[in-house]
């Protein structure tokens, strides 16, 4: 999944021009002045603990709303206020963090991440309840998936804790950026990249960690519509033994010739298929898959090409919560071109109802209340209402922002 470009807006809260140039990792040491007025956040100094090298020493306060069109967010990068950073070396220790303006970073061109794609990222969301506290969904694992992901990458990760405290120094920093309640999130991307410099074919002898956030509505324009995939069965995004199962950054560069071959034919997405048989559903672009037939919601299971998405995990678990049978299993296109019933899920689609799907020339329509099938609206509100605050979280998935 890709964030766009945004067209320029807001220009008196954002930050100036000079405050656009390149930030050098290497300078990620303190963070410029900050002016105090009505329209820019306020710098507090924290007390720290010596060992907490991870940590954040800094929190900005930013107790106001930005100017933004609430009502028309798309799902396009709008530039926030601060970005967290921190770096580790050969001791696979990490620096303590810094809370930087938001803008570019400076990598050598022989970067691991550039030269040998050595890079990970996660997606998770802050939401706004109606009290106007901030609620985050499931961080802890995010932060389990990135350690498993950064294993897989020859890479050294952040723990459990020091993820956590990142994501929430750096929400609470552009907390003026989290969306009013039912006008979309604060999208959190985490980056982990091999940045220091490698010419033969081996790991980065320096990481950087980051964090920046923009807010976002849909992913998909539809909203909670109908979605039309078309699946592919020419290219493929995963194999086993590759890495499919974690969330690096080649996996999605794989999948942008089909995608844009898919949506100039007016499709939403491209499912695909397993690699070895070239039968078996695996996932979208950027989502998991559900199949529903009669009482039954069937999934993929994961054995290593698909990712073990969060927002997955949860639909599982709210659906068995409310009585439904749910198989991970392998799926076919046989069986979904029968279905009930399909959706998407995912940190950024939520869960997306899926109107028709297209294979090898024939179009399936599924029905349902424009197309919005009775399980996809239920597990909808469901998660929705957990995010937001609006039904009580007996899961304990959500955590609250002071």
């Amino acid at each position: 999944m890709e964030l766009g470009v945004a067209s320029p807006c807001c220009g008196d809260l954002r930050r100036s021009a000079a405050a656009d140039l390149a930030l050098t990792v290497a300078a990620a040491a303190s963070v410029p002045p900050v002016a105090s007025d009505a329209s820019t956040p306020t710098l507090h100094h924290e007390a720290t603990n010596g060992c907490q090298a991870s940590l954040p020493t800094k929190h900005m306060e930013t107790p106001e709303m930005a100017d933004l069109d609430w009502e028309n967010l798309g799902f396009t990068l709008v530039d926030t206020d601060f970005m967290y950073m921190a770096k580790c070396g050969p001791d696979g220790n990490f620096s303590k963090g810094e809370m930087l303006p938001f803008g570019p970073i400076a990598l050598s061109p022989s970067a691991g991440v550039l030269n040998y794609g050595q890079g990970l990222f996660e997606g998770l969301k802050a939401y706004r309840k109606t009290d106007g506290s901030i609620l985050l969904f499931r961080p802890e694992e995010n932060a389990r998936r990135m350690v498993i992901g950064a294993d897989r990458m020859c890479m050294p990760a952040p723990t459990v804790e020091q993820f956590m405290d990142a994501v929430k120094q750096t929400v609470l920093a552009n907390k003026r950026w989290v969306p009013p309640t039912g006008k979309g999130s604060l999208y959190i991307r985490p980056l982990l990249i091999g940045s220091g410099a490698i010419l033969g074919v081996a790991p980065a002898p320096e990481f950087t960690f980051v964090i920046y956030v923009s807010p976002v509505g849909n992913y998909f324009k539809e909203g909670l519509a109908p979605i039309k995939l078309i699946i592919e069965d020419n290219f493929h995004r995963a194999a086993p033994g590759g890495t499919g199962g974690v969330k690096t950054i080649g996996n999605y560069a794989s999948v942008l010739k089909a995608q844009r071959t898919a949506k100039e034919k007016g499709y939403s997405d491209v499912l695909y298929l397993d690699a070895v048989h070239n039968k078996y559903l695996e996932e979208a672009s950027a989502s998991n898959i559900f199949v529903v037939k009669g009482n039954t919601i069937s999934t993929p299971a994961i054995e290593g090409t698909i990712l073990p998405g969060i927002t997955r995990k949860s639909i599982i678990e709210v659906a068995e919560s409310k009585g439904y049978k749910v198989e991970e299993r392998p799926v076919s296109v046989d069986e979904l071109l029968v279905a009930d019933e399909v959706f998407c899920t995912g940190t950024a689609v939520v869960v997306s109802p899926v109107g028709s799907i297209t294979y090898q020339g024939k179009r399936v329509d599924y029905e349902g209340n424009h197309g919005v099938g009775v399980v996809s609206q239920q597990l909808y509100a469901s998660l929705t209402g957990l995010q937001m605050g609006l039904l009580e979280d007996r899961m304990g998935w959500t955590v609250q922002l002071n």
